[in-house]
């Protein structure tokens, strides 16, 4: 990956691994924007955001994820050239086929538009035939995240431990049934990082020293 280069880094982590803190710090350090599963299930509910959405945006714009944040910051009369319809109170009801193609879709603007780093389950895929990308997997032990887990959300261990479990098979599952692979496959990343003996900003350091060395 060359950092002088319009790039986007995918963050995979496990659960209470601080992957997604990691995230967060390094686009702070490299000066882009971080995109989280959070943040785009946001915008496909506030904004009903589908795939034929969204197809009529590109119709209508070259740059229409750009066009689509002006949006976002300066409300409905910030451009003349589309209206995105909100939705009241009512959350938008997507099925998972949706929520999927739809999440590729916003990834795969925000990547045209501008480099980034995305926190989420599919970016590794989505981004795999990127020009400029780098997919980084971020694990830990279960006592390493049990911990975090317990203290982050105040749980007892027991519930941390469920807790777990089910994010860890629910993401699994997404992940196969979507991509055909494995998000544990370590063929789909340039890096991955276990954080039992890292602090989150020793993470970065590391990632950061990689992207040096590939941008020589």
């Amino acid at each position: 990956m060359n950092k002088n280069e319009k790039f986007v880094i995918t963050i995979n982590r496990e659960l209470g691994s601080g992957g997604r803190t990691v995230g967060r710090k390094l686009a702070e350090r490299l000066g882009v924007e971080f995109y989280d599963k959070a943040v785009i299930k946001g915008l496909q509910e506030k904004y009903r955001l589908t795939v034929e959405e969204i197809e009529k945006l590109k119709g209508r714009k070259q740059s229409w994820w750009a066009d689509f944040k002006r949006q976002m910051i300066n409300g409905p009369s910030a451009s003349s050239n589309y209206y995105i319809p909100r939705v009241g109170d009512e959350p938008v009801q997507l099925d998972t086929d949706d929520v999927f193609r739809t999440e590729t879709e916003i990834l795969s603007g925000i990547a045209a538009e501008e480099s980034c780093v995305v926190a989420g389950r599919s970016g590794f895929y989505v981004f795999r035939k990127h020009p400029n990308h780098l997919n980084i997997l971020i694990q830990a032990s279960m006592p390493h995240r049990l911990e975090r887990v317990m203290r982050k959300q105040h749980m007892t261990e027991a519930e941390a431990r469920k807790t777990i479990e089910k994010v860890d098979k629910m993401r699994e599952n997404y992940v196969k049934e979507y991509t055909g692979t494995s998000r544990y496959d370590t063929r789909n990343y340039q890096l991955l990082i276990s954080m039992d003996d890292f602090s989150e900003d020793d993470a970065v350091e590391v990632i950061l020293e990689y992207i040096n060395r590939m941008s020589k």
